[in-house]
């Protein structure tokens, strides 16, 4: 299989937007703390979204991706499930006018064909509707699995790329992954991943796409998340030094963008 170390890096220094990812964790331990119901948590959730979407663009995020609902989250009690995919759906319909006046792009990834017909249908309104956004693109993850989006890149794309020319490379991977269920755009490799709740792990998101992201983990529930801690994110991504497994550049300092 071929190779493009070289093309990967100049990606990952010319796009000057960011592209942060975020995994809200702990709304249903937010809840119980409380003595609520975790369908509580999951809605204060929701408005710790908007928060973030609001505070993103000034904080030069060009790319903000959500996990929303994992593929495993269906080991949930179905009930909790439907919830959330209710809140997703109502999220969209509620932000899709905002978002079209703001220049807010919002796709989705991850399967559909387990979604509910409404669920469907709002994605399909709001990716139609805002597809002219160019200020932000808002990925949701919605039942998206990281692992089996990368064996369909597999079986879909490599092999087929392989039969046909011999050779395969990372780019020819990156084009299919998160194609967001429409025609695929480039979309930036994640520069930084946030996740709240307390959990130090990554869990099955974007792994390809986060092989050289920056990682900050909060122990605040997600519910309490706000643009002062986006921002604080940000803040300690641009102190690190990237190298993306070279060397630093002379004279450079810390950070990633120039």
């Amino acid at each position: 299989m071929g190779t493009d170390f070289a093309q990967q890096r100049t990606l990952h220094n010319t796009h000057a937007a960011l592209h942060a990812a975020l995994v809200p964790d702990g709304n249903g331990r937010w809840a119980a703390a409380r003595g609520l119901p975790r369908s509580t948590g999951h809605r204060a959730g929701v408005e710790a979204v908007r928060r973030a979407v609001r505070a993103a663009s000034p904080l030069g995020i060009g790319t903000l991706t959500i996990h929303a609902l994992s593929a495993d989250n269906w080991k949930r009690p179905h009930a909790e499930v439907l919830s959330i995919l209710e809140l997703v759906a109502g999220f969209l319909a509620d932000e899709v006018a905002a978002c079209r006046a703001e220049g807010v792009r919002v796709t989705v990834l991850g399967r559909r064909d387990r979604l509910p017909d409404d669920v469907r249908r709002a994605i399909e309104t709001t990716e139609r509707e805002t597809a002219a956004g160019t200020a932000l693109h808002l990925r949701l993850a919605v039942d998206y699995s990281s692992r089996d989006e990368i064996l369909a890149a597999v079986a879909e794309t490599i092999l087929a790329a392989v039969a046909r020319t011999g050779d395969a490379t990372r780019t020819s991977v990156s084009a299919v992954l998160g194609a967001d269920g429409a025609p695929a755009t480039p979309v930036p490799d994640v520069d930084l991943v946030v996740r709240t709740g307390g959990e130090l792990r990554l869990g099955d998101f974007l792994l390809w796409e986060c092989a050289y992201a920056e990682l900050v983990f909060l122990d605040k529930p997600w519910p309490e998340f706000g643009a002062d801690d986006l921002a604080a994110a940000v803040t300690e991504y641009r102190r690190r030094e990237r190298r993306f497994g070279g060397l630093p550049a002379a004279g450079a300092g810390a950070g990633a963008r120039p």
